[in-house]
Parts: C-alpha cells; sequence; structure tokens
C-alpha cells in the first residue's frame, strides 16, 4: 500500500512540474515573443476584418525598427488600455504631407518629398488630413514616434486624429491571421525600398 500511495505522490509531483513548466514557458512566450490580437472594427478593411484575430511578433522590433508598410499592434494613444492594428505610414525624423488626397513623406533621401504609393489601398480610399494632420501641412514626426493610419481611410481613428505614437508602445506586428479558419493566412507587409 505503501508503495501505491508512494507512486500516485510521484505521479502527482510529476504531473504538477510539467503543467508548472507549461505555464512558465507559455507566460515568457506571452510576454516576449508572441501574443493573440482580436482586430476590432473596420478600420483595417479590406485587408482585416472585424472579430479576425491575428499572431503578433513581439520579437522582431527587439532586434530592428518597425518599418514603413507593416501592420503593427500598438497601445492607442487616447485609449492606452487598448490596443490597436493600424499599418505605420511614417518613420522617426521624417516630415508628413496630405495633399490631394495622397501621402507626402519629406525624409533626407528625398527632401522634396515624395507620394506613397499605397497599392493595398482599395480602389475609391481617398487619404484626408484631420486635425493632428491637417490637409496641405508639412507636419515633423518627432524622434522615436512613429505615424500609423487604417487602411480604411475613412472609417479609422489614427495618427491623423491623434498624432504620432511612441516607439515604447508598439507591442509588435502582426505576422498570421489565426481565426477564423478560413482566413488563415500569412500577413503581407508593404515594402519600400527608399
Amino acid at each position: 500500500m505503501k508503495e501505491f500511495l508512494r507512486s500516485i505522490g510521484l505521479f502527482l509531483l510529476d504531473t504538477i512540474e510539467i503543467i508548472t513548466t507549461a505555464f512558465a514557458i507559455f507566460v515568457v512566450i506571452f510576454l516576449f515573443v508572441a501574443q493573440f490580437h482580436e482586430v476590432n472594427g473596420n478600420s483595417m478593411l479590406p485587408n482585416f476584418h472585424n472579430h479576425e484575430y491575428v499572431l503578433t511578433d513581439k520579437l522582431t522590433y527587439r532586434f530592428r525598427g518597425p518599418q514603413r508598410g507593416e501592420i503593427v499592434i500598438f497601445k492607442a494613444p487616447p485609449r492606452p488600455r487598448d490596443e490597436y492594428i493600424k499599418r505605420l505610414i511614417g518613420l522617426p525624423g521624417e516630415k508628413i504631407a496630405i495633399e490631394n488626397n495622397k501621402v507626402i513623406i519629406y525624409n533626407d533621401g528625398h527632401p522634396e518629398g515624395f507620394v506613397l504609393d499605397e497599392y493595398y489601398l482599395e480602389d475609391g480610399i481617398v487619404t484626408k488630413g484631420k486635425s493632428a494632420i491637417p490637409p496641405n501641412t508639412i507636419v515633423p514626426i518627432p524622434e522615436g514616434h512613429y505615424l500609423v493610419f487604417g487602411d480604411n481611410r475613412e472609417d479609422s481613428s489614427d495618427s491623423r486624429h491623434w498624432g504620432p505614437v511612441k516607439k515604447e508602445l508598439v507591442v509588435g506586428r502582426a505576422v498570421m491571421r489565426i481565426w477564423p479558419p478560413t482566413a488563415w493566412s500569412i500577413v503581407k507587409h508593404a515594402s519600400y525600398e527608399e
């Protein structure tokens, strides 16, 4: 009987150890490597839909900065408890303007400015200036900050409304759609060579 109870005790200890180890690994992954996020709202249509879930890579930005065109998840400046998903448009130290419904980027490589090719937007989508980036006004982006816009510009609360996002508020970049199963796919980020 003692041997039987000892076996049960060892089995329970092993089970607790496995569960504790698995939980610790999950916590480390959740805090430092990857996390699931739900898309809330229509600001990223047609590329992301309301109630889709994405897997967020939290590791890449520890080794390099976010890049223009990437889909990022960040703590929203107007509501820091919420996390938004948007497309990264402007980089630290650049200047931006919205003229004739187009985004103009000014940087060291293009001091005269260039029109951002937003091929990922649906036909007919126009970009209008808002309170933080008024139309036909060149606005500087502070160091350590990024500008993010929704792909569905008319239905997006973004940097045009509330300004730049601090680097430390950027959680990571979307890498995969995981829910619903019919939407499963690798996230395609816009790529720019400047």
